[in-house]
């Protein structure tokens, strides 16, 4: 008997949504159908596949308020906030403005001896595992293009935000895509993993946990299977001495409390020059003691519950052990903090390396603040993680800020902004965080394989 999987609303702990679990029979057979629909969904012209794919992410649009509620129910973030269609359609209409030149042929020769080139060729069956915290916008990051690049894709969504595949489907279907050209499956993790392990795929993209980016590149070993993984994260900010204070203080403050801190690029740590410091942890402290924790129903709630009342159980015990290892809390428990999924967003100093807090991902609404003496300091210890995604520095010296970059060990360096995915750019990251390259002109060459053609004329 094939089991369920179920969704466990953060508001209230009661059950929102189940659906049954496919089979590995039914996987594989979903499968063989993709790979067969896959050959006349690429010999469709690249304008015909742009324009339904956009037209899919268009049915999308129509029910953004219904998508907002849904992502509350399922994993706590405001309504105020609204849905995710803004980045969702922002990344595919790019991912489709590019398409021409990205998948356009490169000439080497062309001459009345020889005709030689290189083409991009559709992987076949792209397999993409998206996450649940921002679960629109990352699953269209590989969906888009690789739809459009001429690939069929089986999209299995976390369990926590199991409708958003369901919602995808259906939108896409609507505007014309082939069912079994792109399908939305509800699988288990041991049936993803005997599905890569058997040679399923051309391409798997995964955004997760370091232990389930291990697990999926193990289970593809010896199958040559491209993976492309997105994983852990624990990406700091540098304020330099001479960065605009109050614009520091109110994004890198957001981009470690937006989305109760359940952001893949999120800011989890913060160095400060320490001539700056004292001011920037006083007006850090004044802005989060603003904020009002809730019900995501409630317009007025601007930090709802963590997804799982676990996740902020491994929060509370990083703080519980900075705490009890010399660190100082600045936040006062707030009233609406319930000891399981709703938990104060916490500022800490007094901080340092030797605790978990400042060395491990900890994906929740709390963000530890140290002094540093000069840029050496801060990018010895901007670099002191296992992780490599997203680094944030705060200067008005552009020429300064590439001259640090290029010491760090990061997939992006933002200049006096965080916690944002540019489209144009390549999303990308190293060390524990993962490998491969998505989105920007570079997110096409995973999800296509070159071919040359070496051609001589009689």
């Amino acid at each position: 008997m094939t089991g369920y999987v179920q969704c466990f609303s953060p508001i209230d702990g009661s059950l929102y949504v189940e659906r049954p679990l496919c089979s590995l029979d039914q996987a594989r057979s979903a499968a063989r159908a993709a790979r067969q629909a896959q050959g006349s969904w690429a010999a469709r012209p690249l304008q015909e596949r742009i324009a339904l794919v956009l037209a899919g992410v268009a049915e999308i649009g129509k029910t953004t308020d219904h998508m907002a509620l849904e992502l509350a129910h399922q994993m706590g973030r405001p309504v105020r906030y609204g849905g995710e269609f803004r980045g969702f359609d922002e990344r595919a209409r790019y991912m489709a403005e590019i398409a021409d030149h990205a998948l356009a042929p490169i000439i080497i020769e062309d001459s009345a001896a020889f005709r030689r080139k290189i083409v991009r060729e559709p992987q076949g069956l792209v397999f993409v595992i998206a996450p649940w915290n921002y679960p629109y916008m990352t699953a269209i990051n590989t969906v888009a293009p690789a739809l459009i690049a001429g690939n069929s894709v089986i999209l299995k969504h976390a369990a926590q935000t199991l409708l958003v595949g369901e919602r995808m489907a259906e939108a896409f279907h609507a505007a014309g895509i082939p069912r079994d050209v792109f399908q939305n499956l509800f699988l288990d993790h041991e049936t993803s993993l005997r599905l890569i392990a058997e040679g399923t795929f051309g391409y798997v993209n995964f955004t997760g946990s370091v232990a389930g980016g291990r697990a999926i590149e193990q289970a593809a070993a010896g199958t040559f299977t491209n993976v492309g993984t997105e994983l852990g994260g624990k990406d700091p900010g540098y304020v330099r001495q001479d960065a605009d204070l109050d614009a520091a203080v109110e994004t890198l403050i957001d981009g470690a409390m937006f989305n109760s801190g359940q952001c893949c690029c999120g800011i989890e740590r913060i160095y400060v020059h320490e001539s700056l410091f004292e001011a920037f942890v006083e007006k850090s402290v004044a802005l989060v003691n603003t904020y009002k924790l809730g019900n995501p129903l409630d317009p007025n709630t601007t930090l709802g519950p963590m997804a799982q009342p676990r996740h902020a159980a491994a929060v509370r015990a990083q703080i519980a052990e900075a705490v009890a290892a010399g660190a100082k809390t600045h936040i006062e428990t707030f009233p609406a903090d319930d000891g399981a999924a709703y938990l104060t967003p916490q500022i800490l100093t007094q901080v340092h390396h030797g605790m978990r807090l400042m060395r491990e991902e900890n994906f929740g609404p709390v963000v530890g603040i140290m002094p540093v003496r000069d840029d050496n300091e801060a990018i010895r210890l901007m670099n002191d993680s296992p992780y490599g995604l997203t680094i944030s520095l705060w200067t008005r010296d552009i020429i300064r800020a590439e001259e640090i970059g290029a010491q760090l060990e990061t997939g992006t360096v933002f200049m006096n902004r965080c916690d944002y995915l540019d489209p144009a750019l390549c999303w990308t990251g190293c060390k524990d965080t993962g490998r491969g390259a998505g989105l920007s002109i570079l997110g096409y060459s995973n999800l296509t394989r070159p071919k040359s053609y070496h051609l001589k004329r009689a």
